[in-house]
This record gives structure tokens, C-alpha cells and sequence, in this order.
């Protein structure tokens, strides 16, 4: 009996131990964070071209597409080996099969020198920016590094790299140099989450441009909500609004919303501007109308009320008597109108008053009723101020869709003008919506 509680107490007591931090890291060191991402390594499925046509500078090079392990070990073998001389320095692209977000796995043979050496790792989503250099064909290191060389270890492994792409272009640096490789695979950093929502049509072309568009939103789901998995990789309130309208209709609930929008509440202590933008502001306060509409959760909404009556209070000292916004701090809608100042105030009246509107609805549902007032009585003091069009899509679609003009004169006038000209990643989803409204699909 007593052997059977002392087998009882190991087992369990082995759960709890297993269950916590490593011993040395829960006495020295306190975690500041955790990730939800899901991290897998893709072997390439094809060498696109090799610098190489005669053989003789690369070998083994159908080696390279085997699926490994990612382990270094000590077994000689025939491994991918890239030899330079004075006048040549060889490389090869690489082709993971599709955009992915995350870096590359090397791992060297023992048949290197100590160190191995050095290459210069290109990353592309086109096998163009691979060949080009910073600077050429819009390729850039501004952000997500995508361009630059690193020194492999002996008989070693290494990950490099953090952004997007499909190929991969590796080159010897350094003349008169042998390298081996055993492995080079992609890591693809990811959310493992399900497809809830989807799209299906007689046109398969429409088909492919719905999964991109959701697919493209997926790979920015990482620690927080990304504008761009190449781009500056901040939290952009604007540009958050139609990619949080994706994950309300394909992923549903997912904490990476919630998490980003706390980000930038937390960032930005009033009166001062979400990204230093004014606009962006108002933004936040229409994600979490929308956001909630979608999710229900009312003790998340409860978290943000504080916050939400102070802003929409704030916002209040930016119209004038006639009703009209006086914004200040950087006053932006998208970059195709940042000249076009008319068109900036007219996108701004039209989401002052789509805040104040939301701003009732979202303070109604929490009991608020002074508030929620308040924000009815001055969206009727905006109402007050019709901007002109001018000749804008983006400043015809908000007017349109805070309905301070009629969406068929809108869509008349400007929107169904001239095709797609006129038209702007970010505020294409609203000119869309605009027409809808009008009754042109």
C-alpha cells in the first residue's frame, strides 16, 4: 500500500514539476512575454537558377531539396557545396512554393572550415527582388531586412531573417572559399488557427483573389495586428479597421485584435492622437463598434469605457460652431489624398460623424445614457457642415457612408467614374461599400 501512495505522490508531483518553468529559469529570470504563433520549416521545392552552368563552382545541389531534420551531425555525405575562385562567387534562389512570413534555417556539415564562411542572403516574394539590390526595382532594407550577408557556423545551425517572402538567393561572399550545406529550410512563423468564414463562386479567378486577401491578413496575425509583414511592422489604426472587418468574417474571435487595439489605447494617453494621426483616433472607436457588434463581448467593451468617453469628449473640442471639424495633429486619410486638403477634411467630417454616431451606440449599450446623448446631439451639430466631394473616391465614399450625401450621387459623380483609377489599397474596401450602398455591385 505504501508503495502504491509513494508511486501516487511521484506521478503527480512529476505532473506539477513538468507543468512549470525550467529550474534555472524560474530562479534567475522572469518571462516578459509568450508567443501564440505556430513556427514550421518548409524545405524548397525547386532551385530557380543557379549562377553555375557548367557544374563545376556547385554541387550536390539536387541535395538541397531533400526534407531534413535540422540537426548538424557528424555523417559525411553528398551535401550542397558552393565553391568560389577569384573571379567567380556562386548562388542559387530557392523556391518555398508560396508567401510566407518568418526567416531561414541553415545548417553546415563538418566538412567547412571554422567558420564556415560568409553568404549573402536575399529574400524576395518575387524572384526579380531577389536579383535586384537596395535600391533597384523598389527593393529596400527599411523594415523587414530582407538583403544582407551573415557568417555560417562550423558544423552548426543557424535561423536568420524576420519578413515576407517565396525565395530565397544565397551567394558566397568571400573568394576562394568551399562551403557545404546539408539543409537550408524556411521557417514559417504563423497562427495556427482555422478558416471559419469563406468565399466560393462560378469564378475561380475571384476564388484565388479572396483566399490572397485572406491569406494576406492571416500572415500579418502575429504578435500583434501588422499593416504589412515587409512593411514597418507597427500598429496602424486605420489600416486596421478593414483588416479586423477580415478576421470578424474569416477567423472570428481572435485575441490579436484585442490585443492590438489595448496597444494603442495603452500608447496613447489623452488628449494626444493614435499614431499621431487624428484620424486614426476616430478609427479605434469604430473597430470596437464593429468588433463587438461581431463578438459580443460586453466585458471586453466595459474595459474600454473610460477610455472611450474621455476620447469621444476630446474629439468634441475639435468642431467649430458651424459644426465643421478642426482636427489637429497630422491630418491623413490615405496616402493617394495626403494633397488634396479638401479631400482630408471632408474624410475627416464624415468620420467625426461616424464616431459620434458609434460613440452612442457603443456608450448606449453600457448603460451610459448621458454620454450616449451627448454623442447623438453633436453628430447632429456635424450633420450641420456638407463638404464638397472634390473630385475624391476616398472623400465620395465616407460622405456616402456617414450618409451626409446620398450614395447614388456619390457613386454617380465619382465612384463609378474612370474604372479603378482613383481607387487605393486601404480605402478601396469604403469606395466598394460606398457603391454597394448605392446598388452598383
Amino acid at each position: 500500500m505504501k508503495d502504491k501512495l509513494f508511486l501516487l505522490f511521484f506521478l503527480m508531483a512529476s505532473l506539477y514539476v513538468s507543468a512549470q518553468l525550467p529550474p534555472a529559469v524560474k530562479t534567475t529570470n522572469t518571462p516578459i512575454r509568450s508567443s501564440a504563433l505556430t513556427q514550421k520549416y518548409l524545405s524548397p521545392i525547386r532551385v530557380v537558377w543557379t549562377s553555375d552552368k557548367n557544374g563545376e563552382r556547385i554541387k550536390n545541389l539536387e541535395s538541397i531539396l531533400k526534407s531534413g531534420n535540422g540537426q548538424a551531425d557528424l555523417n559525411q555525405g553528398k551535401y550542397l557545396t558552393l565553391t568560389s575562385d577569384s573571379a567567380s562567387l556562386p548562388g542559387i534562389i530557392l523556391d518555398f512554393g508560396c508567401e510566407i512570413q518568418g526567416g531561414i534555417e541553415i545548417v553546415t556539415t563538418i566538412n567547412n572550415s571554422n567558420p564556415a564562411g560568409r553568404v549573402r542572403i536575399r529574400f524576395g516574394e518575387s524572384v526579380g527582388e531577389t536579383m535586384s539590390n537596395i535600391g533597384e526595382n523598389g527593393a529596400t532594407n527599411d523594415h523587414a531586412m530582407r538583403d544582407f550577408v551573415v557568417t555560417l557556423p562550423w558544423l552548426g545551425r543557424l535561423e536568420i531573417g524576420e519578413t515576407g517572402f517565396r525565395f530565397v538567393r544565397i551567394d558566397l561572399v568571400d573568394p576562394n572559399t568551399s562551403l557545404e550545406i546539408k539543409e537550408i529550410n524556411a521557417i514559417f512563423r504563423y497562427r495556427d488557427i482555422p478558416y471559419l468564414g469563406s468565399f466560393t463562386c462560378n469564378d475561380e479567378r475571384l476564388n484565388k483573389i479572396w483566399m490572397t486577401g485572406a491569406y494576406t491578413v492571416h500572415l500579418n496575425m502575429q504578435n500583434y495586428l501588422w499593416d504589412g509583414i515587409k512593411r514597418d511592422r507597427l500598429v496602424w489604426l486605420g489600416d486596421m479597421h478593414p483588416e479586423v472587418m477580415t478576421i470578424n468574417t474569416v477567423f472570428g474571435n481572435n485575441e490579436v485584435v484585442p490585443k492590438s487595439l489595448d496597444l494603442a489605447r495603452d500608447l496613447t494617453p489623452l488628449p494626444h492622437w493614435m499614431n499621431g494621426i487624428s484620424s486614426y483616433s476616430l478609427w479605434w472607436i469604430l473597430i470596437q463598434r464593429d468588433w463587438y457588434y461581431y463578438q459580443g463581448n460586453l466585458e471586453y467593451l466595459k474595459e474600454q469605457q473610460d477610455y472611450l468617453t474621455g476620447l469621444l469628449h476630446h474629439l468634441a473640442t475639435k468642431i467649430d460652431d458651424e459644426g465643421k471639424e478642426i482636427l489637429d495633429g497630422n491630418r491623413f486619410l490615405d496616402w493617394p489624398s495626403s494633397e488634396n486638403p479638401a479631400a482630408i477634411h471632408a474624410g475627416l467630417q464624415s468620420l467625426m460623424v461616424m464616431a459620434f454616431e458609434a460613440g452612442n451606440e457603443l456608450l448606449t449599450i453600457l448603460g451610459d445614457k448621458t454620454n450616449a446623448e451627448f454623442c447623438k446631439q453633436t453628430a447632429l451639430q456635424l450633420r450641420k457642415h456638407i463638404p464638397e466631394i472634390n473630385d475624391s473616391k476616398q472623400a465620395a465614399a465616407l460622405l456616402a457612408l456617414a450618409k451626409l450625401i446620398p450614395p447614388e450621387r456619390a457613386n454617380t459623380e465619382v465612384l463609378a467614374q474612370n474604372g479603378v483609377h482613383g481607387m487605393s489599397t486601404f480605402y478601396g474596401y469604403y469606395m466598394l461599400n460606398a457603391r454597394a450602398e448605392a446598388g452598383d455591385y
